[in-house]
Parts: structure tokens; C-alpha cells; sequence
């Protein structure tokens, strides 16, 4: 077992994420038996969840014209137009049917603002409205972060780079992660990590 300062956060471990969803990454749902078995490693298991209300700024379908995967400038910024997924409420929201959920002590929900979207467990994508799971970590004492899940570059590498830079030490497990590798993403999301101070494992 982990000391008490360290934590398992678990990203966006969703159907719409795996094989058949409607964002899915190449082989989002091999992860699932080593993210179950590293769970009992550790005293606090955090699980995050993207969680869309229909009609979100960031799916191409509610933008005239455009496709999935074009990007459009927000107000907070460059974002990527993504197809529709995570619904609140649908099969393609809920997480993995394998994954196991009992051990999580807090599940945070992000990116369910309509007009912004949130890679981050942090923070939304503009960079300053929190999630609240800073003040949970802390108010539980804990300082370091093992990160695993889905996708390696964009919601994990947001989350980590985040976490860096509020001061936890981070390590992201490679192996319990898959990406989406749009345009050299994955790439650049690992030299961003490691810039920013991330253990990949």
C-alpha cells in the first residue's frame, strides 16, 4: 500500500472513450484490468468523468459548417471541435462497465459548463475556474499523484502539467494510459510533461 499522501487519479475512464463510443481511442479498454488492479495500492482512488449537457460549445455539431476534429477559437483560447460525446445521462457518459467504481472516494465531474470545455481535472480550459479537486487533495493531506487513463494527450496531459504546477509531484503511468494522437499530439503532450515536471512511467 501507498503512503497516505499519495493518490491513483483515474481519467475519463468512459464508454464514449473505448471501442464503439463516440470518441473513442485505439484500445481505450485494454487499460481497464491494471487501472482495476493498481486501485488496491492506494488509500485515495479519485475517479474524473466528462460530463456534457447536449449542445456543448465544443461539439462540432453545435457550430455551422464544421467537422469533427476542426478547431475554432473560444473566448478562453484555441479549442478542437469535437464529435458528440459524454452526454449527461447517456451509456456514452457512464464509465467502462469493467472498471471498477466502489473503491473511488470522490468522483469529479468536468466540462459541464455549456460554453466551456475542461481536459483538466484541474481546472476548466480556460486555465482559471477550478474543479475543486485541488482542495480536496489537500484539505486530505496528499501531495503526490499517480495519473492513469484516457486520453494520454489531452485530458491526462492537461490533468498532470496542471498538477505540476500546483505543486504535487506526478508521475503518469504510460502503460494505463492510451491517446488519440491528433496531428503529433501525443508527442507534444510528453515533451510538455516532462517540461513541466512529470514522471512518465
Amino acid at each position: 500500500m501507498r503512503p497516505a499522501n499519495e493518490a491513483l487519479v483515474i481519467i475519463d475512464v468512459q464508454n464514449d472513450f473505448c471501442p464503439g463510443g463516440a470518441l473513442a481511442v485505439p484500445g481505450g479498454d485494454e487499460i481497464v484490468p491494471g487501472i482495476n488492479a493498481l486501485m488496491d495500492d492506494f488509500a485515495a482512488v479519485i475517479l474524473t468523468q466528462d460530463w456534457h449537457p447536449a449542445g456543448h460549445s465544443s461539439f462540432a455539431s453545435s457550430h455551422a459548417g464544421r467537422a469533427p476534429y476542426d478547431m475554432t477559437e473560444m473566448p478562453y483560447g484555441p479549442q478542437v471541435l469535437w464529435p458528440d460525446h459524454c452526454v449527461i445521462g447517456t451509456r456514452g457518459a457512464a464509465f467502462h462497465p469493467d472498471l471498477r467504481t466502489d473503491p473511488a472516494d470522490l468522483v469529479i465531474r468536468k466540462g459541464f459548463r455549456p460554453t466551456i470545455d475542461s481536459y483538466s481535472a484541474f481546472f476548466e480550459n480556460d486555465h482559471e475556474t477550478p474543479t475543486g479537486l485541488e482542495g480536496y487533495l489537500r484539505a486530505r493531506g496528499i501531495d503526490t499523484l499517480t495519473l492513469v487513463g484516457l486520453a494520454t494527450d489531452f485530458c491526462v496531459n492537461y490533468s498532470a502539467v496542471d498538477a505540476a504546477r500546483l505543486g504535487f509531484g506526478v508521475t503518469v503511468v504510460e502503460r494505463l494510459c492510451r491517446a488519440i494522437d491528433l496531428s503529433g499530439s501525443l508527442a507534444a503532450a510528453r515533451d510538455g510533461m516532462r517540461g513541466a515536471g512529470v514522471r512518465l512511467a
